[in-house]
């Protein structure tokens, strides 16, 4: 029996899924949404927050902020709501509805910015909005998860251990980049322990993470119109980037299967097959891929057809 007191005390990251039995693929995906933020993001996001009030700078009264797409938005909402702190949300038109809802069940403001930066996009025009209410008061502390260490110090204290204990001979790890927290965390971790990893980002077209163009994105989570700050790519092997009708067509073969997985896993999982059938081709390799959520939030866009209508060709 578990037993808590405080919501962010649970969070499951044991649970992985055999996609060679549902879908073909020589891959073990890590899933991350078994807890009560939904996603990967509440590991940052506690870390960040509890790292704030261990320095000094987070004091009880003040007011939490932060540019968020969704998920660590949820996440921030709900450490918030616990902690006795004020939070808004800064997002963009295309967070989704749940999770807006969320974070306002939970007591936060979100704050949506509905027209993009010409250079920087809807992530600069969310990050100028956060430099805004903060400059009108200091009783607002930005996280900044886009610069602060502990977004990927969470990820090399516990998500590149919690993969080494359960596959100690893990050769491939295919990792999603937004922040790059998870990225930038598990592949630090991997290279420190002296382990051979080959660590493979996965990012979305129209990000410019890697150097590609910026174009329209319409799911949110990966990929961004900001380099990220914390992007190290001396540690990166590899980069695969996919389409969003790649990644709607995986979430929904993944869902064919009885597995209902986020805009971001779908992402994931498409460019971990087509790199191993590439690079590996029918062998039977040892390689994990992070799911950071599942797809309740996306059950409007993804899984809806007449949105996936107004997708880009």
């Amino acid at each position: 029996m578990t037993v808590i007191r405080y919501p962010a005390d649970f969070n499951s990251g044991d649970v992985y899924v055999d996609l060679r039995a549902s879908v073909g693929i020589p891959l073990f995906l890590k899933c991350e949404g078994f807890n009560f933020a939904r996603s990967i993001k509440l590991k940052a996001a506690t870390e960040m927050v509890v790292g704030a009030e261990e320095r000094g700078v987070l004091r009880p009264g003040m007011t939490i902020v932060e540019s968020s797409s969704g998920n660590l938005g949820v996440a921030l909402s709900m450490l918030a709501a616990s902690r006795g702190y004020r939070f808004i949300c800064v997002t963009d038109v295309r967070c989704t509805v749940s999770s807006r809802r969320m974070m306002e069940a939970l007591g936060a403001q979100v704050h949506l910015v509905t027209e993009p930066k010409a250079d920087g996009g809807f992530l600069a025009a969310r990050i100028d909005h956060v430099r805004e209410l903060c400059a009108g008061d200091p009783d607002i502390l930005w996280l900044n998860q886009y610069r602060n260490p502990d977004n990927w110090g969470a990820h090399y204290r516990r998500t590149g251990p919690e993969i080494l204990a359960a596959f100690p001979e893990l050769e491939i790890v295919f990792v999603g980049a937004g922040t790059t927290g998870t990225l930038m965390g598990c592949a630090r971790y991997f290279r420190d322990q002296g382990r051979a990893v080959t660590v493979v980002a996965i990012d979305v077209a129209g990000s410019v993470t890697f150097g590609g163009d910026s174009g329209v994105r319409m799911i949110p989570g990966l990929g961004t119109g900001v380099r990220p700050e914390q992007l190290d790519e001396s540690c990166v092997d590899d980069v695969v980037i996919v389409e969003e009708r790649e990644t709607v067509a995986m979430c929904r073969e993944l869902a064919s299967r009885g597995f209902v997985f986020g805009g971001s896993t779908g992402t994931v999982v498409s460019g971990a097959r087509r790199w191993l059938a590439e690079h590996r081709p029918g062998a039977d390799v040892t390689a994990v891929a992070m799911a950071p959520d599942f797809g309740c939030s996306y059950l409007d866009t993804v899984y809806n057809d007449d949105w996936v209508r107004t997708l880009p060709e």
